[in-house]
């Protein structure tokens, strides 16, 4: 619907109604479970590892937080958040994929086990790990650059950076 040419609608009311009337309100919903397998596992690894791996950086480095200027700190939550931003994009690759071939490739009226188990069979496993370094690269900046800022705006308002507990 984002992409098509020629376009599917001009506006959302438009689209909301064309698509309602072709799948009905479940097709409002229909990519809700394969964006949650994997929006949730991403979550949770971005959250789990970010912090553990900037006390880590500190260990590794041998010096206490403290002992760290402010620039330093956020080069680490930097480091930090790219590293976990590796971890992220392992852990949700392959519902990516699945997310993307879904929106791609699902038959109307078939039901999301029917077409993931239709595309799985099209593109095996080794299909679900397509495209993981360029998603690395992504999501490693894009999560270091989150963290960047969410440290920064905490050194701004004067409280402590992340980690070095």
């Amino acid at each position: 619907m984002q992409t098509t040419l020629p376009p599917y609608a001009q506006n959302l009311r438009e689209g909301w109604s064309k698509l309602v009337a072709k799948e009905g309100t479940g097709g409002l919903y229909k990519g809700l479970y394969p964006l949650w397998a994997r929006q949730i596992p991403y979550t949770m690894t971005k959250f789990a590892t970010f912090e553990e791996t900037v006390n880590q950086i500190y260990r590794s480095l041998g010096k206490d937080k403290d002992s760290c200027s402010g620039l330093q700190q956020t080069g680490i939550s930097f480091a930090g958040g790219y590293i976990a931003g590796i971890f992220c994009a392992i852990v949700s690759h392959p519902a990516d994929v699945m997310v993307s071939k879904l929106n791609a490739d699902r038959k109307s009226g078939e039901s999301a086990m029917t077409a993931v188990s239709r595309i799985y069979g099209n593109i095996g496993f080794a299909g679900l790990w397509n495209g993981l370094t360029v998603r690395i690269l992504m999501l490693g900046t894009l999560t270091g650059f989150q963290w960047l800022i969410y440290d920064s705006f905490k050194v701004f308002l004067g409280l402590p950076t992340t980690g070095g507990h």
